[in-house]
């Protein structure tokens, strides 16, 4: 029976620094990337790691590796698509087939109604974009920590003013957070 050797770019999982991306290899070890370290790690060839979705080695086996540029390139990839991305959210049930009605102050025009899953969806989208700019932030190459603290305190009271809404999540951990009083 063949071992399979994973080349760079291997999705692979450590049972105590979990799953990460080979970035390099060599004859002897594996230098992984583990998302939740938020570091590279190197780890011998003997040890036995769980392969996820294996990409074949360089011809030859010889040395291939990916710069932390490429890794910083990846996760601006990854954070992009994320953009788009959509997470299931469940909307508290007693809100189920609800409609949203914004009354005009003037009786002579018309009330629009809204249903609540579509006005739900546009606010956990909403939630969705602003969790993706305070990871851009946090990730941003240029600016400084003062910058980023300023930047995320005005992500922070956006939170706040959306809590409003948190009636509307069947689930606490998915609603706004904001400062907590502090404003």
């Amino acid at each position: 029976m063949e071992t399979i050797q994973p080349g760079v770019g291997s999705r692979v999982e450590h049972p105590h620094f979990g799953k990460g991306i080979i970035v390099e290899t060599t004859s002897e070890t594996y230098t992984i990337w583990f998302k939740s370290q938020n570091a590279v790690k190197t780890i011998n060839k003997d040890y036995e790691l769980k392969i996820i979705d294996a990409v074949e080695s360089a011809a030859g086996g010889g040395n291939s590796s990916i710069t932390l540029s490429d890794i910083e390139q990846a996760l601006d990839n990854i954070l992009e698509r994320r953009l788009h991305e959509m997470q299931i959210v469940p909307m508290g049930t007693r809100w189920n087939n609800g409609s949203l009605i914004l009354k005009p102050g003037d009786d002579s025009l018309q009330p629009k109604e809204v249903p609540i899953e579509t006005f739900f969806h546009k606010i956990v989208m909403v939630r969705d974009r602003l969790r993706l700019i305070e990871q851009k932030i946090n990730a941003h190459k240029v600016l400084t920590d003062e910058e980023k603290v300023d930047m995320q305190q005005y992500v922070t009271a956006i939170y706040g003013s959306l809590t409003t809404f948190n009636v509307l999540f069947k689930e606490t951990h998915h609603q706004f957070k904001g400062m907590g009083g502090k404003e």
